[in-house]
């Protein structure tokens, strides 16, 4: 596959001597080395849109055009998950900003770096046009995203917008990371400045060394961690790196830990090792945990919520290792900090820096006899999840690929990841429609790699956000999509029945207000009309390696391909498959 990425060339601009706001700030981008700016046009950024076009030649940073803004930063969302990388989006004013505020919150959610560039005004009233300029602003519009982004800004000049971005940047990119935002006036982009006001040495505002844990802390964690009778570690948010993943299998091995992975988070250790000790689930079971004298927290997700599914109501029977540096995010709007865990060491650090501390630090326990877990995936006549898993196992046997987004029926045991790019994680905000965003920005992350880029969507996710597969095929972004389509908001099914049969109600009226039905969707149809190759809808087992193998030749060509497969809803219940999520 090329590397090189479509660009939309624009024709040559004669050299200008008269400058403008927006000129001054796109050349702060290309600075700040941003390399793609994700965007649905308006006329908010009109005087920025001209200057990356004309100014810059659409490069360093490129334009990404995008149908909906949501698709935009879910599109950065999944950039960054994939690179490691901080790339931009451009949101319109106030209207394009409350379309992308549910992907900013999977992207707060997520940790993930993002600078978020938004637009208003102009400012001073006397120079508004009747109506829209009017409905377009707002006196504070940062406040639509400051409980989930880390920081905000309005500049009102040129070096203020200077210093606004370079602080967004370093802010957002600095741990725990997350979005930023910066509100151009309309005013200052189309303002003439004459020349370009001198743009600051970006590399003496980099982001901080990372923080050291202290020696003291390092010193009671590994003696905890030698002496334990019975060891947990509990892997979360940690990088893509491959170093760090070699470095948490040799602190597993040194201390014959139980290790335990989340299927909300990426790929952290490798599932098929034999100190894996569960699949990675949603909700992990608690009575693994119960017999534990001391865990060993990384950044795991809603730790409180874990211990407590272990003791419940009881003190928590262990000593408590947490690692994070979480708290720095913690705000009163939203509860996505989780419950308050108990530490009886707390080094506010991130793991990767951690762990190799820990790994110099800690005496090696004996080896544990290990219990060989059967997760091989058997046959099944009706086209299931775990049919389709078993299928999308055989036929990508061997290549390396990586998965973007999983269906909320998909079981951990389904597929093992041996790579931090194997799998990538959930949304971060737990909603619908971030999948085909999210696909799309890791293809372009990876762009050129052998590894190939599939998400495994419900259709209900593909729907709220498959625009993001004419963005896809425009700049040629070789991609697979597998919906793993049920043809219903299933989940929202199963929490009808519930309810129905606390109340004694009929549950065969689950359905009424889910099923996508009457008419049915053809979502290859869909896939056809974006640029995109559409396959299905297959609706049998026998049919489905066929299909998966066909989709695979094209993606390797160099297409997007979207494979539409007809699943019977349900969850594994054979294999302990994740309860539903309250959505």
């Amino acid at each position: 596959m090329a590397s090189e990425l479509q660009r939309d060339v624009p024709v040559p601009v004669p050299q200008q001597k008269e400058l403008w706001g927006s000129d001054a700030v796109a050349a702060m981008l290309r600075a700040l080395d941003i390399p793609y700016l994700a965007l649905n046009p308006g006329a908010s950024f009109r005087g920025l849109h001209d200057s990356l076009v004309n100014y810059l030649g659409n490069e360093r940073p490129q334009m990404l055009l995008c149908l909906h803004e949501e698709s935009a930063v879910a599109i950065a969302h999944g950039y960054a998950r994939a690179s490691g990388r901080m790339m931009g989006v451009v949101l319109h004013s106030n209207v394009g900003l409350m379309h992308g505020t549910m992907a900013i919150f999977n992207a707060w959610c997520d940790r993930i770096p993002m600078l978020i560039l938004g637009a208003t005004g102009p400012w001073d009233a006397a120079k508004r046009r009747p109506w829209i300029d009017w409905i377009h602003t707002a006196s504070d519009q940062g406040a639509l995203v400051r409980d989930y982004t880390k920081w905000d800004n309005q500049p009102g000049s040129v070096p203020a917008a200077y210093e606004a971005l370079m602080r967004a940047a370093q802010i957002a990119q600095t741990p725990p990371r997350g979005p930023t935002y910066v509100n151009l006036d309309a005013a200052l982009q189309e303002a003439k400045v004459g020349p370009l006001p001198l743009v600051p040495d970006v590399s003496r505002f980099q982001i901080p060394d990372p923080v050291l844990p202290a020696k003291d802390s390092i010193e009671k964690a590994a003696k905890l961690l030698s002496s334990a009778k019975n060891l947990a570690i509990l892997i979360g948010r940690v990088s893509r790196s491959e170093e760090g993943w070699k470095q948490r299998i040799a602190l597993a091995e040194k201390l014959q830990a139980k290790v335990f992975t989340d299927i909300k988070t990426g790929a952290s250790f490798p599932t098929d090792h034999p100190l894996h000790a569960a699949p990675p689930a949603t909700f992990p079971d608690g009575k693994l945990l119960r017999d534990c004298d001391v865990v060993l927290s990384l950044d795991w997700v809603d730790t409180a919520g874990t211990l407590k599914a272990a003791w419940g109501d009881a003190p928590i029977g262990a000593k408590v290792i947490r690692v994070s540096v979480d708290q720095h995010l913690h705000r009163g709007w939203s509860m996505d900090y989780q419950g308050l865990p108990p530490s009886d060491v707390y080094m506010l650090c991130e793991p990767d820096v951690a762990v190799p501390l820990l790994l110099d630090a800690v005496r090696a326990r004996p080896a544990a006899v290990q219990t060989k877990r059967e997760d091989e995936l058997k046959g099944d006549e009706a086209l299931s999840i775990r049919a389709l898993a078993k299928a999308f196992n055989e036929v990508t046997s061997g290549m390396e690929i990586c998965l973007t987004k999983l269906p909320l029926g998909w079981n951990g045991a389904y597929r093992h990841f041996r790579h931090p790019l194997d799998y990538l994680g959930a949304d971060g905000g737990g909603g619908v429609g971030a999948g085909p965003g999210l696909t799309v920005g890791a293809a372009l992350a990876l762009k050129g790699n052998r590894r190939m880029v599939v998400g495994i969507c419900g259709d209900g996710d593909f729907l709220m956000g498959n625009t993001a597969v004419w963005t896809a095929a425009h700049y040629k972004l070789p991609c697979l999509f597998i919906v793993a389509n049920n043809r219903s908001f299933y989940n929202d099914e199963m929490h009808q029945e519930r309810v129905a049969k606390e109340r004694s109600r009929p549950v065969e009226n689950k359905w009424i207000g889910q099923r996508i039905e009457e008419p049915d969707i053809d979502l290859a149809m869909m896939a056809r009309a974006q640029g995109a190759i559409g396959i299905g809808p297959v609706k049998e087992v026998s049919e489905l390696k066929a299909s998966l193998q066909k989709a695979i030749e094209q993606v390797r060509q160099g297409n997007v391909v979207i494979v539409d497969v007809r699943v019977l809803p349900g969850y594994d219940t054979n294999m302990g498959g994740t309860p539903p999520a309250r959505r």
